[in-house]
């Protein structure tokens, strides 16, 4: 997790996503780097836009929060379909999530 920490890191900076500022970010952070997972990690988010995956990934938790207003109604029927909307909504953000780290 640090890698992909390091390179939201670099993200919000505006700074390049290289292995070099991987590894300088993760050796600040008292971190010993691996330049294969480095690399690894620059190379899958090569063709990746970071922002659409942010903005994908923080739909969930506003379906999760809205979870349990849908559920005071009390209907069994609102139950279960709230709680799969839910689950599709989590769903969705892990798949931009998994896009966006590999």
């Amino acid at each position: 997790m640090e890698y992909v920490y390091a390179a939201m890191l670099l993200h919000s900076a505006k700074k390049d996503i290289s292995e070099k500022a991987v590894e300088e970010v993760l050796k600040a952070a008292g971190v010993t780097p691996d330049a294969a997972r480095a690399k690894a990690l620059v190379a899958s988010l090569k063709e990746v836009n970071i922002e659409e995956a942010i903005k994908a990934a923080s739909v969930a938790p506003v379906a999760v929060a809205a979870a349990p207003v849908a559920q005071a109604g009390g209907n069994a029927a609102k139950e279960e379909k709230s709680e799969e909307d839910t689950a599709k909504s989590e769903e969705a953000a892990a798949e931009g999530l998994s896009a966006l780290f590999g």
